[in-house]
Formats: structure tokens, sequence, C-alpha cells
């Protein structure tokens, strides 16, 4: 059995001292990649640890030096037993100075919190995925994804922790590009539906009026005999209104002009007792008013997704009752919509791609997400379901209480 004893320390004044560490760090390394090491001591303060490697075959570790991802054995306390040349060349750090250190030193002081708690619950789990920040040597900075998975002990006296490391940052860069491709595509979608919205109004309506117009006089100059001709007169001008509210109706829906001129608690008022009245469901509103007026994109954002939530509670939820909460938390806006509906399973309704209604969750997840903000859904069947919003108020922004 060869046994390899890196020390943690040397006295940094003697050269000889270093380049004898070197060659051993060297030597380390090569017997570890080779296969030829069964014991790593690692003296620290708190003595010295003994970790066995058995069961590393050579074509094992040819496999994971091959690996384009990171790879890493911790003891629990964030030891890095093993690391391969992948590693090292994301924290752009010589393997020699990786192997023995604390993963900790590649963290920031929040991810190292975060990540704790899954480093201990992986001993008894079947592991986990995290997304953090990864620091290089080079004072760069990396996204990453790591997946935590406990090992075979293998003589440990503490459950190993096996760590893969994926560079996110070609994934990243995509989430970026498919987000900047969303918000363009709901902008021109946006500017089509205002310029149908002013054809339909300007046109369509206009049309229609003059025709609900003639039909009146129709109905006037019918002989007051003739009651049955009369009355399909009538019938025919009420077709004729119930046409042109429709149009009006669309029309508002598609570019909704009190958004526009009132602002976003009236506009939220307004869809909500359209909804109301249409769909026979209460809603109750609370409401702060803003003093200072939101970017219109954040406003229409809003007014959209309670638009949205409110046509998948009229097509799928059967609530009886609505309620929609603006409130300014600190230096957010927050939207808060609730129904005492059936419920349902939101991670099903992602995967589908469509979620409940025709825009779909993740299109009101992306909407929220271009205007700085996130969507929350927590439902359950048969337990109602709450959609929150929240989105980053500009520094100028404050609050009065509304009704």
């Amino acid at each position: 059995m060869k046994i390899i004893r890196p020390e943690v320390s040397a006295p940094s004044d003697e050269l000889a001292g270093l380049r004898t560490r070197l060659a051993e760090a060297e030597e380390t390394l090569r017997a570890i990649r080779s296969g030829e090491v069964d014991v790593v001591l690692i003296t620290a303060r708190k003595g010295v640890q003994l970790f066995t490697l058995e069961g590393a075959e050579q074509a094992y570790r040819v496999l994971i030096e091959s690996m384009n991802e990171g790879a890493l054995t911790l003891t629990a306390d964030t030891t890095i037993l093993y690391a391969n040349q992948s590693f090292a060349r994301m924290v752009n750090c010589p393997l020699e100075k990786v192997i023995g250190s604390s993963f900790h030193r590649f963290l920031s002081a929040e991810d190292q919190a975060t990540l704790q708690p899954l480093l201990k619950r992986a001993t008894s789990r079947t592991g986990s995925k995290i997304q953090v920040m990864l620091n290089a040597g080079d004072a760069s900075q990396m996204p990453v994804q790591l997946s935590i998975r406990p090992l075979a002990r293998n003589g440990f006296s503490h459950v190993p922790i096996g760590l893969v490391v994926t560079d996110m940052t070609a994934s990243r860069r995509s989430e970026e590009l498919l987000r900047t491709l969303t918000h363009r595509l709901v902008q021109v979608q946006e500017d089509e539906r205002r310029r149908l919205a002013l054809e339909l109004h300007d046109t369509v309506t206009q049309m229609l009026c003059g025709v609900l117009i003639r039909s009146q006089t129709l109905v006037d100059k019918l002989p007051a005999g003739n009651r049955s001709a009369k009355q399909e007169a009538r019938k025919l001008r009420e077709i004729i209104r119930g046409t042109v509210e429709e149009v009006e109706r669309i029309s508002r829906n598609l570019r909704p002009s009190v958004l526009d001129h009132l602002g976003l608690v009236a506009g939220l008022h307004a869809t909500s007792t359209e909804f109301s009245n249409r769909a026979g469901v209460s809603v109750k509103m609370l409401c702060v008013k803003l003093i200072v007026r939101l970017p219109f994109e954040t406003e229409l954002a809003l007014y959209r997704i309670l638009q949205e939530t409110l046509h998948n509670v009229e097509k799928h939820a059967r609530a009886s009752h609505v309620t929609v909460h603006l409130t300014n938390p600190g230096s957010f806006v927050q939207l808060t919509i609730n129904d005492d509906g059936i419920g349902f399973d939101p991670d099903r309704q992602l995967l589908r791609g469509k979620g409940q209604g025709g825009f779909g969750l993740l299109g009101m997840r992306e909407r929220a997400a271009c205007v700085g903000g996130i969507l929350k859904v927590k439902s359950a069947l048969q337990a109602g379901t709450e959609i929150e919003i929240r989105i980053p108020l500009p520094p100028s922004a404050g609050t009065q209480q509304g009704g």
C-alpha cells in the first residue's frame, strides 16, 4: 500500500522546502491520477486525517479526468479529497492547490450558507442540485450547477460527498437570448393589439353604430299593425347593439385605454369588474394607490397577468370568489391573486407548457421576468390557487392607501 502525505503548510522562507513540497505535490497528483494511491493523509488544525481511496480503478479515473465537468470528492467539512483537471481549469488554480483545501474558498459567503444544509442532507438523501457562482483564482466568476450526491463510505468515518460542477455560462447566455426574444415578441404582440384595437374602435364599431341607428329607424318606420315585422326588427336591433358592446369589450381588452389614462389601480378595477359581471364570480379588490406612475411596461405586465389569471379562473377553476391584492412591500410592487377553486398541480402544468389557460403559466412568468419581476404559483387540488407577482419599483415610486 502506498501512502501519500501532503503537508498543509511549510515555512515560506525556505526555498528548498518549497521545492520539496512542490515535488511532493506533483508526485501526489501523478499517483492519484495513475491509481497508485490507496490512502491520503491530510494534516490540519484538527490533527492528522486519513482518507482511503479504495475502488478508484484506472478506467474510472480516466473517465473522470476526461469529463468536461468538474468532479470533486469532499469530506463532510468540505475539504477537497479529489478534484479533476476540469475543475482546476474552472477555478483557474493549480490542481495541487485545490486538493486538500476547502471547497468554500471558491464560493461567496451567501452561496456557502445556501450550500451547507444541502451538503448535510446529502449524507442521508439521494442528492440535490443548486446553482451558484464559482470564484476563480483570477477574481472572475462562473455560473455553475452543483450536483450533490453521497458516495460509498469505503472506510471513511463520515459519508463522503461527490460533486459534479457544470459550467452554466452558455446556458445562461441562451436564457438571456431567449428572454430578449420573448420580450421582443411581447412588444410586437402589444403593438399588434394596439393596431387591431384602433381598427375595431375607429372602423368596425363606427360601422356597427351606423347599422344600429338604421335598424332603429327601420323599427320606427314599420307600420304599427305589422307587429311580427316590428318585433323581428327590434330583435335585430338588440343583436346589433350586443355586437357593438362585444366589439367594444374586445377592443378594450386588446388595448386598455383606462390603463393608459388612469393608471394601474383603475385598470385592475376595470378588468376585475368586467370579469365579475361576465362570469358571475365575486371579486374583492384590496389595492394601494401608487403616488408615482410605474413604467407602462410594468403596469401592462401586471394588467395582462391579472387578465390571464381571471380568464383561467373563469375557464378552469370553478371558483366562486377571487381576491386581488396590490401591495407595496419595501421596494417592490406585489400583486397577489387568490381564488377558492379546484386548484391544480403547477409543476405538471409547466411541463405541459401552457398552464391552465391560453397564455399559460410559462408565458405569465416570462411577462413578469421581462420587467425584472418574478411570479410564484401556489396551488393544490381542491385547495384553490394563489398567483404572486413581485416587480421592483423605480426609486422615485411611493404609495398611498387606495380603495
